[in-house]
């Protein structure tokens, strides 16, 4: 028991007597042992009880938040703004949003919906993804101050719409509204995020000419920098931070020079610090995609040296790299060396299989797992399988993967229905293909673009002009400008040899200025590497 606790507990004691006891609570508010005290205080007021609602949410317990507040609900009429703060927050933490909506209603019905709290509702509909009612909050918010505007830049670009949180930040500017920390932050992610490097430098000015502190922003301006390939500018913040850069910073501009293929850079930044998982993570992500082999090797030295090899999210992370750069037997070894192997390593590594043709093995790693360890697949393990099942012409194999999909209590989504789709299509068998999609279809999965498109592709190898036609139209109906579409549904027409609707289609094309992307290759050789070798890594 803590020393803390046993003083509460004596100061409650003497204190028995008397009417107020939030100086008791609040003393232990922080304990674990809050709700005993809270439980042994007579004559509870609301003061009180608002008191105990903060502390649960501040310890992580938003259930025990929402249910106290039940039972306050059913006590008290005269509920207060500062009830209702700690509930919201806890309905943003809990699944499901229709209790938020009740409070919502409620704050409405007893008058107790003004003040700061609105910022807390507005920050609750932007976490539920609604973000029409996240502007309808803010817009009834009569005296906003730099929290609103903060929380309302904060939805927008939690819900992806950085291009409104740079409006945001305009009418931030319009009203003469201060700025914060947090407020360029923001700004910062939303230029990232739309790679727009004008508005930017602009903000990284401003931060400039305001005097705000650079080690604050530091790391989103090398994201920015980063992002949109400014790698130099990256490196100069980086460099003015002197001795206030933490490993935020650093992971930030590593992650940012190895996406960027400068690696000499990510070295020497590497060099200067004490590696670390993230680190490491963030460099063998971008060696993954960009399937740098020769430096995704050094890497993996320096966690073996390290030793964070025991780490199981970075050895994924390593397993991933060499499966993306054609490595299987390496991939296959560090697999068999991780000593806790967790889902993502079981699917990381059948997916290996899978995406190199190998689906025996991918389907014998299948059925190994979860007998020893006992994980269990997941969503995306059955995706994988079945997507490897495809790559190697297994179709009864497959068929039995998305049946034992349904048997765990795992419902198929319609990227599922369209991997077997593709299966059965590939194999033949075209009246298999849409007896899925209407079996699909009477389960209440509603079908995507994946999902016309697989159809599309069955009907093309099968000669089912008909139907191809029907899948077509609905594929056109979800994405009408998406160019490669366009070229399905006239690879389908050239298949059924209807020439005249092959050169229909590139005329819709060319009005509506859609370009057939141009292929390209991953292929990278050593010869770009040339001077990787004078890199001193980790010299300390």
């Amino acid at each position: 028991m803590s020393r803390s606790y046993t003083y509460g507990r004596l100061l409650y004691c003497s204190i028995a007597d008397h009417s107020n006891y939030s100086t008791v609570v609040n003393l232990t508010v922080r304990g674990s042992h809050a709700h005993h005290l809270f439980d042994e205080v007579p004559n509870r007021d609301l003061y009180l009880l608002n008191t105990q609602l903060t502390s649960y949410l501040r310890n992580g317990n938003p259930r025990a938040t929402w249910d106290l507040f039940r039972r306050i609900h059913c006590e008290y009429t005269a509920l207060t703004a500062y009830t209702f703060t700690p509930v919201l927050g806890a309905c943003s933490a809990l699944p499901g949003s229709e209790r938020g909506r009740q409070v919502h209603g409620l704050m409405v019905k007893t008058g107790a919906e003004s003040g700061p709290v609105k910022t807390t509702l507005l920050d609750m509909y932007s976490k539920y993804g609604y973000l029409d009612d996240s502007v309808r909050v803010f817009e009834e918010i009569q005296d906003r101050d730099v929290v609103a505007w903060n929380t309302m830049l904060s939805s927008c670009l939690r819900n992806g719409f950085a291009e409104k949180a740079l409006g945001v930040f305009a009418a931030m500017r319009r009203g003469g509204m201060k700025f914060s920390e947090f407020t360029l932050c923001s700004v910062l992610k939303a230029c990232a995020s739309l790679k727009a490097v004008r508005p930017g430098k602009q903000v990284h000015g401003l931060v400039v000419v305001m005097g705000r502190d650079l080690v604050i922003l530091g790391t989103a301006l090398i994201d920015l920098y980063s992002t949109v390939e400014c790698v130099g500018e990256a490196i100069k913040v980086f460099s003015s931070l002197g001795w206030g850069k933490d490993d935020a910073m650093h992971n930030s501009l590593i992650s940012g020079c190895v996406r960027n293929r400068k690696y000499k850079e990510a070295f020497s930044v590497m060099s200067r610090m004490k590696p670390n998982v993230v680190a490491l993570t963030s460099a063998l992500s971008a060696c993954a995609e960009n399937s740098d082999l020769w430096i995704g090797k050094q890497i993996h030295c320096v966690a073996i040296r390290f030793r964070l090899i025991s780490d199981t999210q970075l050895c994924n992370v390593i397993l991933d790299m060499y499966a993306k750069c054609g490595k299987i037997l390496s991939a296959r070894l560090l697999f068999d060396t991780i000593c806790y192997k967790d889902v993502v390593s079981w699917t990381t590594m059948i997916d290996a299989y899978g995406s190199h043709g190998h689906g025996h093995e991918a389907l014998e790693l299948f059925k190994k797992m979860g007998e020893g360890d006992a994980v269990l697949p997941n969503a995306v393990t059955f995706l994988v399988i079945l997507s490897a099942c495809g790559h190697s012409g297994l179709v009864d194999q497959g068929q039995e993967c998305f049946d034992s999909m349904k048997m765990s209590g795992l419902e198929p989504g319609p990227e599922h229905y369209a991997c077997l789709i593709d299966i059965l299509g590939r194999a033949g068998l075209i009246e298999g293909v849409w007896r899925l999609y209407h079996d699909m279809v009477k389960d209440g999965v509603k079908p995507a673009a994946e999902v016309w498109t697989a159809l599309l592709n069955s009907c093309t190898l099968n000669l089912d002009i008909s139907r191809g036609e029907f899948a077509a139209k609905h594929l056109l109906e979800l994405e009408p400008n998406k160019p490669g579409n366009y070229v399905l549904l006239s690879n389908f027409y050239a298949a059924a040899g209807k020439w005249d609707s092959v050169n229909t289609l590139r005329d819709v094309m060319k009005k509506k200025w859609l370009v057939k992307e141009v292929g390209s290759s991953w292929v990278t050789t050593t010869h770009g590497h040339k001077d990787a070798s004078k890199v001193q890594i980790f010299q300390h």
